[in-house]
């Protein structure tokens, strides 16, 4: 051990002896505690984001009682804290407006209270990257603790998975290939279970990621939410947290260039969402640490994609995945990729973690022989349309568009589209380029997931089924297509999208890594000095502070004060 019950944090609170040590005594022993259930003991923060909006964390109301059986039987004491849910599909215009405040929240409970090390309860899209960000920032011991994914989904003889198949059968509803009565039935069944989307999406992506970093006990990012395992993980985490303080196993003690180059490649590997692209930035930034978007275009070469997981895969869904050896077997399958000296929350390294791990289903997790992609899952791009970056996610795209130039039919906002993208009037074909303005950042506002456009109804009825897409927003992890993500500087901020007209030529080449307006210099010139700002969104409020100090999707959207490893003084106690 390398603390004594006098240097906890929590002993400031409880073990001296003056006036507000006695409120504090006398205040806790008011909610029933004994002095010996928590004097010089580990006290563990337990950040809940369960709520009864939050539909993939609602077996969290019983995981949080397992977490704590495990804390008492290490000898701590649990103290369950609430933070903002971030309810995926429920709270707009976005969960990314909120994923900082969640930050900050997680950050400011740990800092402002009693607190030694905490237990991070989180799942659902962006509530990963908050609770690491504010743990990150903190810097005291924290593990992670993944809710899991759904059980897989069925309609009649039919697999659902989350998100893809909305997509999927929406546009055949639109087409009138099947009923309403169809529709709703694939309503009440593609989610059957606690747990978040059970597809590749962004939750799966970064609970996998938040192990790949460290944070997580080793395999426990696989397991289902329903699954009576995914009980023991939580007490096993709860004793875990434990023994870290006494340790003083803290965040920065784990992340390094090597624990990040491990998530990214757990990405690339994974097919998964291009939004962890925006968190892994915005982590690494709380960790003093940067990485130019071509470094992701690097390790993104030399990395197969092997997890046959929907949407970059065909056919399997992450209840699969975990029983066909999970996060571990997959890693071990790439260990020459890794740095396997990586330290983890369990006190061993990456490498030891997953020594011995076994692929038990070649088709769900394929060897690196017969990959779903050789290379290049996700790619960055640059160019005169991008001169600050762009991603797509090439493994869920279709490969006779990786190259491709086309006119533009440009939507000045979300609303426009929408009013006129099923109009047969909408001057389009299937080699025309859809724009988006107006879903960054600020556009948005809060970077909504905008950026999988549906495809022109006219076209589906036509047989098309994917063409080339772009904008400042992000798209569900869930998704596919031919989309081009997180263009920056957005239009909003007067990136080159703004100036995007009407029937310009749009060069797209994912070899070259380039994404172009085909306009000159000079004309380049002249509608950007034409130009107006728009006003801000948000007048007062929250959302004039996320307007003020959010920076743009290449930079992670974290806010400008945030970033850094610079310490904040403890409070004072008086």
């Amino acid at each position: 051990m390398k603390k004594t019950p006098e240097q906890l944090r929590s002993h400031r609170w409880f073990g001296v002896t003056d006036l507000r040590s006695f409120g504090h005594r006398s205040r806790t022993a008011q909610m029933g505690y004994d002095r010996s259930d928590y004097l010089g003991k580990p006290v563990i923060a337990i950040i809940n984001t369960w709520s009864d909006i939050n539909h993939c964390h609602t077996h969290f109301k019983q995981r949080v009682e397992e977490v704590k059986r495990g804390v008492w039987q290490s000898g701590g004491f649990p103290l369950e804290m609430p933070a903002m849910a971030l309810a995926e599909t429920m709270q707009k215009p976005t969960t990314m407006l909120y994923r900082n405040f969640l930050a900050m929240e997680t950050e400011e409970l740990l800092r402002s209270y009693p607190v030694d090390g905490c237990v991070l309860m989180g799942g659902c899209d962006k509530t990963t990257p908050a609770l690491l960000m504010g743990a990150i920032s903190m810097n005291l011991p924290a593990i992670y603790l993944p809710a899991g994914p759904m059980l897989n989904a069925h309609w009649r003889d039919q697999t659902l998975g989350s998100g893809s198949d909305t997509w999927k059968y929406w546009d055949e509803l639109r087409a009138g290939r099947i009923t309403e009565r169809d529709w709703q039935e694939i309503e009440d069944g593609i989610a059957r279970s606690p747990g978040t989307c059970m597809t590749m999406g962004t939750a799966a992506t970064m609970m996998s990621l938040a192990e790949a970093l460290g944070f997580t006990l080793p395999g426990y990012s696989s397991i289902p939410a329903p699954d009576s395992n995914h009980a023991r993980m939580a007490g096993l985490t709860g004793r875990r947290i434990v023994d870290m303080v006494w340790e003083d196993l803290k965040p920065r003690d784990l992340l390094s260039r090597g624990s990040f180059d491990n998530a990214i490649t757990t990405l690339m590997a994974m097919g998964g969402s291009t939004n962890a692209i925006v968190h892994l930035v915005a982590m690494a930034g709380r960790a003093g640490l940067a990485f130019p978007l071509e470094h992701y275009n690097e390790i993104s070469a030399k990395t197969p994609v092997i997890a046959n997981v929907r949407p970059s895969g065909d056919k399997y869904l992450m209840e699969d995945f975990y029983h066909a050896g999970g996060l571990r077997a997959m890693l071990n399958v790439l260990r020459d990729l890794l740095d396997l000296a990586a330290k983890t929350v369990n006190g061993r390294t990456l490498g030891e973690n997953i020594e011995g791990s076994k692929v038990w289903n070649a088709d769900v997790i394929l060897p690196r022989a017969k990959p779903l992609q050789a290379s290049g899952g996700i790619v960055m791009l640059r160019g005169s349309l991008a001169p600050d970056g762009a991603v797509i996610k090439t493994s869920a795209a279709n490969p006779a568009l990786m190259q491709h130039t086309g006119r533009a039919v440009v939507f000045e906002d979300y609303n426009d589209m929408a009013a006129r993208i099923d109009t047969d009037e909408l001057e389009v074909d299937a080699s025309s380029v859809l724009v988006l303005k107006n879903a960054g950042p600020l556009g948005g506002p809060g970077f909504p997931e905008w950026g999988m456009l549906p495809m022109p109804k006219k076209l589906i009825k036509q047989g098309v089924k994917d063409m080339v897409r772009l904008s400042d927003g992000r798209m569900s992890g869930t998704s596919y297509g031919t989309c081009v993500l997180h263009v920056a500087p957005e239009s909003f901020a007067g990136g080159p999208l703004a100036f995007v007209r009407n029937g310009d030529l749009i060069e797209l080449d994912v070899a070259a890594r380039a994404l172009n307006l085909k306009i000159s210099d000079a004309e380049m010139a002249k509608r950007r000095a034409a130009w107006r700002r728009p006003a801000h969104k948000y007048e007062r409020g929250y959302g004039a502070f996320f307007s003020q100090h959010v920076k743009q999707a290449n930079e992670g959207c974290d806010f400008d004060f945030l970033e850094g490893s610079a310490p904040t003084a403890e409070p004072e106690i008086h």
